[in-house]
């Protein structure tokens, strides 16, 4: 686990406006990641980037996992940070700690709203970009794999409790919003956010209108919440009565301008209000406020959900233990299949050792034993050393999961040593052990 890595900001430490500086474009991600891959020197990647988080997962080739945020910095934002402002703009993680972040992050605990489940969804989709750009690989596979079937368990176990996301919270809003005076509420782009959205919505029986800029996967969208669709420029230009909007979308540009949201101001029958989850905003606040419209964006959302956040965890609490008991076995299984070839070579000296014992006692002190007794000699010899080798070699697995690496290399290397050693003649054995 040394050679992974993790670099990147959340909510925990950086606002909306933050994140969004190391954002990329949505559209231009594919396009990206291998010049992403190269400008970091790393041999495998996955870039992850959702409304609250952007992370850098990534693996070192042949060498152990370094501080690069610095690179990230650059590479992220296009400029060349000053001195400590990457160290104090982004977060990073190596080894098992990394590991251990990523586990935490698909399972949801690391979330603003801990146990949410779209998060596993984002981090499928980063590392099914990655893998379509060539730029992840078996180590990354590995450990992006374990976290989502850790996920999925997890997700099965609390099927009866699901925990509210930044999306259930949203619709919550919402609903409020509407309980006195219901309408239609407006879902701008299709993404994870606004499609749980919808059909909490649905659930509730708000009408739901669907505005995108793909007018086929609008109306896709639309049918299975019985709801209507519209394209994007066309509500733009004649914006309806509508209560509210829930905004999601990987623009980097406002998708509502000032003149839309003047023109959407004076349509509504009342004040709608807009909820907006884009980083970048979707909507600038200050547009909105001038036209009179009332707006969430992400800084609140998360406020919201860390007021909930302490109960949640210790509400799944025992999916923080599963995750505990899951790093200690990769972490065994990995330190053991590192060492492999080590312990074959060494099981192979104690049968080296065993068989060339019983050759010389056969051909000395045993030589007058039959063909067949000899045979059963040398079965003997080596049936005990794979008995006397299979202490060593439990040890070492056992210690390789916890030792460092200069440890496990220390052993390996006295071993070898002493493999190499050449066996001394029968006669000067017998006068070292006289002398002695």
């Amino acid at each position: 686990m040394d050679q992974i890595g993790v670099v990147g900001l959340s909510y925990r430490h950086a606002g909306a406006e933050d994140i969004a500086g190391f954002t990329l474009p949505r559209a231009e991600i594919p396009e990206r990641l291998a010049a992403l891959k190269t400008a970091l020197g790393t041999s495998e990647l996955v870039y992850l980037a959702t409304c609250n988080r952007v992370e850098v997962l990534f693996a070192m080739e042949g060498e152990d996992a370094r501080d690069i945020r610095a690179e990230i910095f650059q590479a992220l934002t296009g400029r060349v940070p000053q001195p400590g402002e990457a160290r104090a703009a982004l977060r990073a993680w190596t080894g098992e700690a990394a590991v251990e972040h990523l586990f935490l992050t698909a399972c949801g605990l690391d979330s603003a709203q801990a146990g949410e489940r779209e998060i596993a969804a984002q981090l499928r989709a980063a590392w099914d970009a990655a893998r379509t750009a060539a730029v992840c690989g078996p180590v990354l596979d590995r450990i992006v794999g374990e976290s989502l079937a850790l996920a999925g368990r997890l997700q099965r176990l609390a099927a009866d409790a699901r925990p509210p996301s930044l999306a259930d919270l949203a619709v919550d809003r919402m609903l409020h919003h509407v309980k006195d005076e219901p309408g239609t509420v407006a879902l701008i782009g299709v993404s994870p956010m606004t499609r749980r959205c919808g059909e909490l919505l649905h659930q509730a029986g708000v009408p739901v209108l669907v505005i995108n800029r793909s007018t086929d996967v609008a109306a896709e969208f639309a049918r299975t919440l019985e709801g209507d669709s519209l394209p994007l420029e066309e509500f733009r230009a004649r914006p309806r009565d509508v209560a509210g909007l829930i905004v999601a979308t990987g623009g980097t540009e406002p998708v509502l301008n000032a003149e839309a949201l003047k023109r959407l101001a004076a349509t509504v029958s009342r004040r709608a209000l807009i909820i907006d989850f884009g980083l970048p905003p979707n909507v600038e606040p200050a547009a909105a406020k001038d036209a009179g419209l009332a707006r969430i964006g992400m800084n609140e959302m998360i406020q919201a959900a860390q007021d909930r956040r302490i109960s949640q965890l210790l509400r799944l609490a025992p999916m923080r233990a599963a995750i505990d008991e899951r790093l200690t076995r990769l972490r065994a299984q990995l330190a053991s299949r590192a060492i492999g070839r080590q312990l074959s070579e060494l099981r192979s000296s104690f049968e080296q050792i065993a068989t060339a014992e019983a050759d010389r006692a056969l051909a000395e002190e045993l030589q007058q034993l039959d063909a067949r007794q000899q045979e059963q000699v040398r079965r003997v010899a080596t049936t005990i050393a794979h008995r006397l080798a299979h202490l060593p070699l439990a040890g070492m697995r056992a210690a390789a999961a916890h030792a460092n690496p200069e440890t496990v290399d220390a052993f390996f290397r006295e071993a070898r040593l002493q493999r190499a050693a050449p066996a001394a003649p029968a006669h000067t054995r017998a006068h070292t052990e006289k002398s002695s």
